[in-house]
């Protein structure tokens, strides 16, 4: 129950005093709901309907001073005050009930904020070795679940606070029959602890299910095309089909587990309250008036005992969730990138000398002997242009992404201008980078949005001049919102070209030093790929201009091109020195391409 335990501390530090007021204001609440059944007793004896003798019966003192009125006016003065504790009960469990809404749902926002600025801070190398579905998992199923306990934990405490203080008023007034009843509630208890056992087996497969669940959804819609291309629907469906039934019948088992179990408790509080009222009369021998009270008190009580099963349950059906944004939390504190206090004042990397690996080995998973990269030694001089090709596999983008410090030499260094990359100057370097993947992304908003999301200040000139330089500006002129025209999840209503187009423009908007281009003229026909290799060329002295290309004909201006073949560099020279050199790597791709083009 630690996690439980740990969620608690977090509510405490998040809500602070409120909580504690709202734990007050059940308390006051509670004795309400008290000293209005002991006004029961003299209400049901001035009605002359019962005569019930009163005497002998603590608290009950207190209303002699009625019997001196006469009864036309002391029952009205009686219904008049128990009126008003109905009143003054309900109208503060209604100012705890909101109090209560505002804390869970305020701490539930807190828990996905610290979590999700967890998750966005967390090195490159977390999400490499994380499922997107699962991360998803976790911001929306996983942290709702954990934080609507909170709402059972509020749950709880308020029954517990409830029947603590009913327990208490009953051993005032009879210890010895409260003793029997709250050893009779403590068999009811361990006989029931099964069902709290099978609460936490029902929630790590409810876990699992709805991670599965959304793992497959996420999978199917981002692949949609290839399903719908390849005629795929029916088998999907077969597999959302299962899926689901399978979450059906977990529900449905759990909601035979609940029921079951609050079954028991009212049938065995019924057998209870039958034979502690045969043991009352004939053992104890309570007062009429003092039975009543007992029996009333009892009958509020057992539905809250119940209540205080229910929330056990509850919680402990979600204990699974909670262990789980627990440990995602503290796996991404420890694959944090740099602290926020790092973050204050770093202002982009100016690259006056380059870029340089020294001796670097990398690998994703160290258990493996091969290595993504082997012996790397190179030097990317600033404001020229470097071009990175071999074929697929070969380590290309692995080698982009230690340059950007995405990745971390596993030996070797990555300098810069010779001093290493680091923590204390990685935020530095992401600051003067732009990049360009191969999969363009654009967000489900405007192309304006989309554009001003790099550099929130750039004004409408800057905007078209980005434009003009990805060749993007005629196709965003001829749309009918221009710069205002929505373009779907994704930049779906665009074309591949378009698309990529618009994140270079992204890119060269932002005004970087370090120009990182992954394949990004894959999706363009040969004339704007012309363009934009005009434009490069402009920009060489300007800024330092990484490309990947598999499209060799891209980088015939690069001032630099390193091959790569199975994570070593095989060749590093001017396009046309390697072009020239036979039976090379390099001069093997370029006929390739060559007669792939005739």
């Amino acid at each position: 129950m630690k996690e439980v335990f740990y969620f608690v501390k977090k509510l405490h530090s998040y809500s602070g005093k409120v909580l504690y007021l709202n734990l007050l204001g059940m308390i006051i609440m509670s004795l309400l709901e008290g000293v209005g059944i002991l006004f029961l007793i003299p209400m049901i004896s001035m009605s002359n309907i019962v005569n019930i003798e009163t005497g002998g019966i603590p608290f009950l003192g207190f209303f002699d001073f009625l019997q001196d009125i006469p009864n036309k006016f002391g029952l009205p003065i009686i219904l008049g005050i128990y009126i008003l504790l109905v009143i003054g009960q309900n109208i503060l469990q209604r100012q705890i009930s909101i109090k209560n809404t505002i804390i869970q749902h305020g701490f539930f926002r807190q828990l996905r904020i610290e979590t999700y600025e967890a998750l966005i801070h967390a090195n490159w190398d977390f999400f490499i070795k994380k499922r997107k579905s699962d991360l998803l998992n976790f911001m929306t199923s996983e942290i709702a679940t954990a934080s609507a306990g909170t709402n059972s934990f509020l749950q709880f405490i308020a029954s517990l606070i409830f029947t603590l203080i009913q327990i208490g008023m009953a051993f005032l007034l009879s210890p010895n029959i409260t003793i029997f009843v709250l050893i009779s509630g403590l068999l009811l208890i361990f006989f029931s602890r099964k069902y709290l056992k099978r609460s936490i087996a029902l929630g790590g497969k409810n876990y699992e299910s709805g991670k599965n669940y959304l793992a497959g959804i996420t999978d199917q819609i981002n692949g949609i095309k290839d399903i719908k291309s390849n005629t795929l629907e029916e088998s999907r469906m077969g597999w959302f089909r299962d899926v689901t039934q399978k979450m059906q019948n977990e529900q449905v088992e759990y909601s035979r587990m609940s029921t079951k179990s609050q079954l028991f408790y009212k049938v065995a509080s019924a057998i209870l309250i039958g034979i502690f009222i045969l043991i009352a009369m004939n053992m104890f021998h309570a007062q009429g008036g003092q039975l009543i009270l007992i029996i009333l008190i009892f009958s509020r009580l057992w539905p809250r005992v119940a209540g205080i099963q229910a929330s056990m349950e509850q919680i402990a059906m979600r204990i699974p969730s909670y262990k789980a944004v627990i440990a995602l939390q503290i796996e991404c504190k420890h694959a944090r990138e740099f602290r926020d206090e790092d973050a204050h004042g770093k202002k982009p990397l100016q690259i006056r000398k380059g870029i340089e690996c020294k001796k670097v080995f990398f690998r994703y998973n160290k258990n493996l002997m091969t290595y993504a990269l082997h012996d790397i030694n190179l030097f990317i001089p600033s404001n020229q242009m470097t071009a990175v090709v071999g074929r697929s596999g070969a380590g290309k983008s692995t080698l982009i992404d230690l340059l950007m410090g995405l990745n971390k030499p596993e030996e070797g260094q990555v300098l810069l201008d010779g001093t290493p990359l680091s923590s204390t100057n990685l935020l530095s370097l992401r600051r003067a980078i732009s990049y360009v993947p191969q999969d363009p992304f654009l967000f489900n908003e405007s192309i304006r949005e989309n554009l001003l999301i790099m550099e929130p200040n750039a004004n409408e000139e800057q905007i078209w001049d980005a434009l003009e330089f990805s060749s993007a500006a005629e196709f965003v002129k001829r749309l009918p919102n221009g710069l205002d025209t929505m373009i779907g999840d994704r930049g779906i209503r665009l074309s591949g070209g378009e698309r990529q187009r618009l994140v270079l423009a992204r890119a060269i908007l932002r005004n970087p030093s370090i120009l990182v281009l992954d394949e990004a003229t894959s999706s363009l026909d040969t004339e704007n790929e012309a363009k934009i290799q005009e434009a490069l060329e402009r920009l060489k002295g300007r800024m330092t201009i990484i490309v990947i290309a598999h499209r060799l004909s891209t980088i015939r201006n690069a001032d630099q091109v390193i091959v790569l073949e199975q994570g070593e560099i095989i060749q590093n020279g001017e396009f046309l020195q390697l072009a020239n050199e036979k039976r090379s790597m390099f001069n093997k791709l370029l006929s390739n391409q060559m007669e792939a083009t005739q």
